[in-house]
């Protein structure tokens, strides 16, 4: 998979542009400030609905515009896809596929597949939880578009049962209870799916995570993750439907707290995602070249378990400003992996940053223009 066109409207700095990517390799040279890193951002939106850089859609909007639109021309073993999207923060986004309008804008996902390392990728290790968990929701979208649905109705029941218990302020009355029992059972059910694709990514992805990690760091692990719950499930791995249960029985055990505290208090949107460096958290253990190792291993894990199982071949890799943060060792670590890729994408600040054995298509970024220069 690659690649072929990328067009912008209205997205961040840009009115308007169109770049022509090449296979193999691309590099995108701007000093900061010039839009190089929005182009990549919308590429990788188009893959999950989703930015590595902000958690809402309003700052993806050039200002004083009402939406933004996305257009990727991809390759796909010889076919050519093209994918539309307009994105209206607020609102249901719009998509087509090879121009045709799609009932939901979801439906587009899968067609393009992106991992994404940059700078941001630290807060992995050293951010909060719910980094971790929108790095599993945003993977798990990855390997199943479908799981945007399961994610967005997740979303919208807590919003709802947390208004509710707000709105209550400490009631249990009648009608607030059987409320309250109508919305426990719509999350429960989503949140179950929610913690079941979790589950299963976690499996899937610890042996490759567990091996890049020694492959960027000359062996220094073990390196390890796994998925945290609160909940009391004994199941080595459990089904959708004892995890569906298992919330039930914890969400009618937690009620009157969550009541009195007018906020959800058990669900995924609570479980997180550990990182484990030689049997330690990486977490307040780890030192910055190991926390950049576990960054790297995660996301080559990504890489590699979308590789493995996708069957449209390589995701398009995206290194996005990170050569310039990676002292020499993982540098080269990272140039062997993007050699084997089918394409990669590398920003940089300048062309001092990316390493002499690379060599692509070169593109020239400033103050909303791109014009390829070698």
């Amino acid at each position: 998979m690659h690649v072929s066109e990328l067009s912008v409207r209205d997205f961040r700095s840009y009115d308007e542009v169109t770049v022509h990517f090449v296979p193999g390799l691309n590099v995108l040279i701007g000093s900061n400030g010039q839009g190089k890193t929005n182009l990549v951002e919308a590429l990788s939106y188009l893959a999950t609905f989703s930015s590595h850089r902000v958690a809402s859609d309003v700052p993806l909007i050039k200002k004083d515009r009402a939406q933004a639109g996305i257009r990727v021309v991809v390759n796909d073993d010889g076919r050519e896809i093209t994918l539309d999207v307009d994105i209206h923060p607020g609102k249901t986004n719009k998509a087509k596929l090879n121009g045709s309008p799609l009932p939901k804008a979801r439906e587009v996902l899968g067609a393009l597949l992106t991992v994404v390392f940059a700078p941001e990728d630290l807060n992995l290790v050293k951010g909060d939880p719910s980094e971790r968990r929108r790095f599993m929701d945003d993977t798990v979208t990855l390997l199943t578009p479908s799981y945007a649905g399961i994610r967005s109705d997740f979303e919208k029941a807590l919003k709802q049962r947390n208004a509710l218990l707000k709105s209550a302020y400490g009631r249990t009355n009648a009608d607030v209870m059987r409320t309250l029992d109508v919305w426990d059972a719509q999350l429960a059910r989503a949140g179950a799916q929610v913690m079941a694709n979790r589950m299963s990514l976690v499996s899937q992805l610890s042996p490759h995570v567990s091996q890049a990690y020694i492959t960027v760091s000359d062996d220094r692990g073990p390196f390890s993750i796994n998925y945290e719950t609160s909940l009391d499930v004994q199941a080595e791995v459990p089904t959708t439907e004892l995890l569906e249960a298992a919330l039930l029985d914890a969400m009618s055990r937690r009620r009157k707290d969550e009541i009195d505290r007018g906020i959800t208090l058990v669900g995924p949107h609570r479980d997180e995602l550990t990182l484990e460096l030689r049997g330690l958290p990486v977490r307040g253990y780890a030192s910055h070249g190991e926390s950049w190792s576990t960054a790297l291993a995660l996301k080559l894990g990504v890489f590699e378990l979308l590789r493995q199982v996708s069957r449209h071949g390589d995701p398009v890799l995206i290194l996005d400003d990170v050569f310039a943060e990676l002292d020499e060792i993982r540098r080269r670590k990272l140039v062997d992996q993007v050699k084997n890729c089918e394409q990669t994408i590398v920003t940089a600040a300048v062309a001092a940053d990316v390493p002499e054995d690379l060599s692509g298509a070169l593109f020239d970024v400033y103050e909303g223009t791109v014009n390829r220069v070698s």
